[in-house]
């Protein structure tokens, strides 16, 4: 599919999820219009959480075959998933002033989730070290593995420690109405429309650069 009619796609999809979170999904009695907030914290989370999934798989593929598009792949995942994470990070804390009357809490959800996000974060600075190409991207697939660990603990960190944090996958999402699960299913399909026309952008543009750099090496040889 062309990239600029996948974009267009795209944008209707959000605004498609936009009118289900605002005008579809029923005001939630406690907290009001603020709860809203969820059906953009929670997709950014998943998406994150699954863009560092794709960080994982392409690392390992890239040590099995050694192909460099692999390694581009990774690149643009952990990329999109450092923002995605750090606005589910922000977005959260907006959500949880209102919830729990402070901007941030110790709690193993967000804790392990801020872990995530300083590893990843550390993942993108290792990709722009002095080094040779090939090393680093050895270097930074062994990361891209290894970074992986905290990513379960993230989604099962509500439920092995103690957590105010709501476990909304759990046993009848979370307990919420029929009407909030609608919005939040769309919502997080309007976001990974935005997540994979990101990652094929993105990847586009590493893959671009990397041959730039590899022909100028040429040149230079």
């Amino acid at each position: 599919m062309n990239l600029a009619i996948a974009a267009l796609i795209t944008g209707i999809a959000l605004c498609v999820g936009q009118y289900f979170i605002w005008m579809y999904a029923p005001v939630e009695m406690t907290m009001g219009l603020v709860q809203k907030i969820f059906y953009t914290h929670m997709p950014m989370a998943v998406w994150a959480m699954i863009s560092f999934f794709v960080v994982f798989l392409f690392s390992a593929a890239y040590l099995l075959k050694r192909d460099i598009k692999f390694d581009y792949i990774a690149g643009a995942a952990a990329e999109i998933g450092v923002v995605f994470s750090g606005l589910a990070l922000v977005t959260g804390s907006l959500w949880g002033r209102a919830a729990w009357n402070v901007w941030w809490t110790w709690d193993p959800r967000l804790t392990t989730t801020l872990i995530m996000w300083f590893v990843y974060a550390a993942y993108l600075v290792l990709r722009t070290s002095p080094m040779s190409a090939e090393r680093r991207s050895l270097v930074c697939a062994v990361l891209g593995i290894v970074a992986f660990v905290d990513v379960p603990l993230v989604f099962y960190s509500a439920r092995l420690w103690r957590s105010v944090h709501p476990n909304v996958l759990g046993a009848k999402g979370g307990g919420m109405a029929p009407e909030m699960l609608t919005a939040l299913l769309v919502s997080v399909a309007a976001f990974g429309l935005f997540w994979l026309v990101l990652l094929l952008v993105r990847y586009r543009q590493i893959r671009l650069s990397g041959e730039l750099d590899a022909r100028m090496v040429w040149d230079n040889d």
